[in-house]
């Protein structure tokens, strides 16, 4: 039972939920819904994946994030003793771990600077928590003109100011993660993870509009073909 997300260009309704009127009396004591993690599919395999990219466009964040947290919860139970983990896909043994992720890769691209206080209490947590570096964050505004032009130029150095005086606070987003400007180049994404990853599984997990996630899976089947590491992309649309 899932309750679908529908986005809205230029409006602040993000979520449409279905309403559904009861006759006088009904039973409802077993059927109430319940949701085992908080992301649905096909998010809810990342944990079989070594490595995961996880890209949100938007509001197409939310599933991402969600993924994110687990992935910090996940790695203090580990820390704690209290979750079983694998030595990798690659090897002989029989047992069936309950964690996998070793490396996440996130990319959110936005238009509206506000959107960054949606999950900023997320993102300064990985930024104190995670010391080993498991999830590497990158927030891009395409609003604000693409990283090279003169005018952006000026931003990122006001950014590099305000850190340095502000123990490393962006300036955009107001948290420790830097914010880019324009769009990320997905091709050298693409090419910087199987540099970093050779002979690995990634997951590449979506959610957002289906122009992207058509150019996001053509670059997972390429690199799949080219190299020898595997992109399995899945996708969620809005």
């Amino acid at each position: 039972w899932t309750i679908p997300c529908a986005h809205e260009s230029r409006r602040n309704r993000l979520f449409q939920i279905p309403t559904v009127y009861l006759s006088a009396g009904t039973n409802l004591g077993t059927s109430v819904p319940i949701f085992p993690n908080p992301y649905g599919a096909p998010a809810q395999d990342y944990q079989q994946y070594d490595v995961v990219l996880l890209v949100g466009l938007g509001i197409g964040a939310t599933p991402m994030i969600s993924i994110v947290k687990d992935i910090i919860n996940n790695k203090k139970q580990l820390d704690d003793g209290d979750l079983e983990t694998g030595t990798g896909h690659g090897d002989n043994s029989t047992s069936t771990p309950s964690f996998w992720t070793r490396r996440a890769y996130f990319f959110w691209t936005t238009r509206e600077q506000g959107s960054f206080d949606w999950f900023k209490g997320v993102m300064e947590d990985v930024a104190k928590t995670d010391k080993k570096g498991v999830i590497e964050l990158h927030n891009y505004l395409t609003s604000v003109y693409e990283e090279g032009d003169a005018r952006s130029a000026i931003i990122t150095m006001l950014q590099s100011i305000n850190q340095a005086k502000h123990g490393g606070i962006d300036l955009v987003s107001g948290t420790h993660v830097r914010t880019h400007f324009g769009r990320p180049n997905w091709r050298d994404v693409y090419k910087s993870i199987n540099c970093k990853h050779p002979q690995q599984r990634v997951g590449v997990f979506y959610c957002g509009t289906p122009g992207l996630a058509k150019k996001l899976g053509a670059l997972a089947k390429e690199f799949s073909r080219t190299t020898n590491t595997k992109f399995e992309f899945h996708k969620e649309n809005f």
